[in-house]
């Protein structure tokens, strides 16, 4: 009978020493290091140290500091727009869950110095940007589409980016998707903006009776968030 009393008790206890040494760590969220200030720097960085360029999908723990009054950071991406506050100085502590596409950082008030960007998961590449293709004509209807990153596009509703566009009067559907942008069209003859704080869809009657340049910009952005179109006959 002890025998058997000891060897059941050397049984159980290797069948727990296995259960401890083969269980899985606790899953926790990855870490990121978010720093705007005191100088004109913006950086945003893993537990190492690396400056973050390309990130799997999924959540994250960013820990924000703000070290100056005059800046603030600003993150905004596929399903994430999040900033401190410009008279902020402290630590914040973000949870985030990021999906495939492209992020963006910035100091709101200094938007061209202060900046960054890095994507997630599988991203696909951005139209080309070069001349050719063929005109589009006022039957083709145009989606211009402002945030909720930091990029603003001119498309066609089949998602093609419009390069040239012929004289006329076409129908635009408006996109403005964050309170932090909005979307200015600018063409001989044309001028027409949402406001700021605006989120939603507006539909346009854009008239181009003359040749020359269409401009699409984000006001308080216009250094990065900006576009143009050939307009001919």
């Amino acid at each position: 009978m002890n025998r058997l009393l000891a060897l059941a008790t050397f049984l159980l206890t290797g069948a727990l020493l296995g259960a401890t040494v083969g269980a899985a760590a606790p899953a926790s969220e990855d870490k990121l290091h978010a720093k705007v200030g005191p100088g004109l720097t913006i950086t945003l960085t893993d537990d190492a140290g690396t400056k973050v360029t390309k990130l799997d999908p999924g959540t994250y723990e960013i820990e924000v500091e703000d070290e100056s009054e005059q800046h603030n950071f600003h993150l905004a991406g596929p399903g994430v727009n999040r900033s401190t506050s410009v008279p902020f100085v402290g630590k914040e502590t973000w949870t985030v869950t990021l999906e495939d596409g492209t992020y963006f950082y910035v100091c709101d008030p200094h938007p061209t110095l202060m900046k960054g960007q890095f994507t997630v998961g599988s991203v696909a590449q951005p139209p080309s940007t070069g001349g050719g293709g063929s005109a589009v004509t006022p039957m083709t209807r145009l989606v211009l589409t402002s945030g909720p990153g930091f990029s603003i596009t001119l498309k066609t509703a089949a998602g093609k980016a419009v390069k040239t566009m012929k004289t006329g009067t076409y129908a635009v559907t408006v996109r403005d998707r964050s309170s932090s942008h909005n979307a200015h069209v600018i063409a001989p003859g044309f001028n027409r903006a949402t406001t700021v704080p605006f989120v939603g869809t507006q539909g346009w009657r854009v008239k181009l009776a003359k040749t020359g340049t269409l401009r699409f910009l984000c006001d308080p952005h216009a250094s990065s968030m900006r576009g143009s179109a050939k307009i001919v006959r």
